[in-house]
């Protein structure tokens, strides 16, 4: 399969929000670094960019300051059989194969069409019990993540996303006019998944519904059911294992710029001027990969959040990580959030 490669190309002054923008765009976790001549000089993945924000670098940051990778690009000339294009790709493990002209430019993208979507040996959990009132009067007659969003319910786009990640098994917590949730989903069978409900008889936080589930050997991934979102859940899935955490959260960066010029001093001696300056944090975007360990630190009894669970973690030396989402996310919690998710479900329909 070959992508379209001029919308996947961009020079090394692009900046790491650029390159996130692009790869939003195409949906296929990659861009391509070209010189100005167009010669290609190297790739950016959804993985680089995570790394590039662990290690501190803001989304301001042009690509020309990231690390330069310690081997050289696994590429192929014009001309190279289909067969030997795949063969590179599963020797290499890679899922991308930039295909180069005889000098040096970018003639098209090779894309691995062996990619297969097995079951994932996880349990997902969609928090979905909340009143939503910041969005009254949508959610007057209908719980927040059944609102539609581009004719389809919030949730019901989390539930398909899961089932394309190739999770299986999916547990939706509910309170608030659970009929409405239960009555559109049933047991899950027509959308491919297996779905079971844990209902709330009062607000239990966004941890506390977990102690009402059986027991599982799985990790459980938890979701928040406001949430739109195109995380890659596989990629979350091996940083988790790959740091051997207890409780993976996804973090999401977050500009913030003071509107005015900032004095710095030192016991009244002004010692310099910042001009608007912008700092930059990682948030809490609502989802978590946790241990199955992990549910024996929620309480039997009274409200829990995720927040009192990582800091109960924290406390006994279990190690918790931040995975930064580097795909699109919107935590849609007021009505310009909603009208934002409505906008951006357009404008993947008319790109798409």
């Amino acid at each position: 399969m070959n992508q379209d490669i001029e919308n996947l190309c961009l020079t090394a002054d692009s900046t790491l929000r650029e390159v996130m923008s692009l790869i939003d765009r195409e949906s296929l976790g990659i861009a391509l670094v070209v010189e100005d001549n167009g010669v290609f000089e190297r790739t950016i993945t959804d993985g680089d960019i995570r790394r590039a924000i662990l290690n501190g670098n803001d989304l301001n940051t042009p690509v020309s300051q990231l690390p330069r990778p310690t081997h050289p690009p696994t590429t192929a000339v014009v001309g190279t059989s289909l067969s030997r294009q795949r063969e590179l790709m599963r020797e290499h493990e890679i899922r991308h194969l930039p295909i180069l002209n005889e000098d040096g430019t970018v003639l098209s993208l090779s894309i691995s069409d062996e990619l297969e979507t097995p079951a994932m040996p996880l349990q997902a959990v969609i928090m979905a019990g909340g009143f939503g009132t910041r969005l009254r009067p949508l959610t007057d007659n209908t719980p927040k993540p059944m609102l539609p969003v581009g004719g389809k319910p919030l949730i019901q786009r989390t539930v398909e996303n899961l089932e394309r990640a190739g999770v299986r098994q999916i547990n939706i917590t509910t309170h608030y006019l659970p009929e409405k949730i239960t009555g559109h989903f049933g047991n899950g069978d027509r959308f491919g998944v297996d779905i079971s409900y844990v209902s709330e008889d009062e607000p239990l936080g966004t941890a506390g519904a977990l102690r009402l589930m059986d027991d599982v050997d799985e990790p459980m991934l938890v979701i928040n059911g406001d949430i739109l979102t195109e995380i890659d859940y596989r990629s979350l899935t091996r940083f988790h294992r790959k740091h051997n955490a207890a409780l993976s959260v996804g973090v999401r960066q977050y500009d913030m710029e003071v509107p005015y010029g900032v004095v710095e001093a030192d016991g009244g001696i002004v010692t310099g001027l910042r001009e608007k300056p912008r700092f930059n944090f990682l948030i809490n975007a609502g989802i978590y990969l946790l241990e199955p360990f992990v549910r024996r630190y929620v309480p039997q009894d009274g409200r829990y959040d995720m927040t009192d669970l990582i800091e109960a973690l924290l406390a006994d030396g279990e190690t918790v990580v931040g995975f930064p989402i580097t795909e699109y996310w919107l935590d849609i919690g007021k009505h310009d959030d909603f009208e934002r998710a409505q906008n951006h479900v357009r404008e993947r329909r008319k790109s798409a």
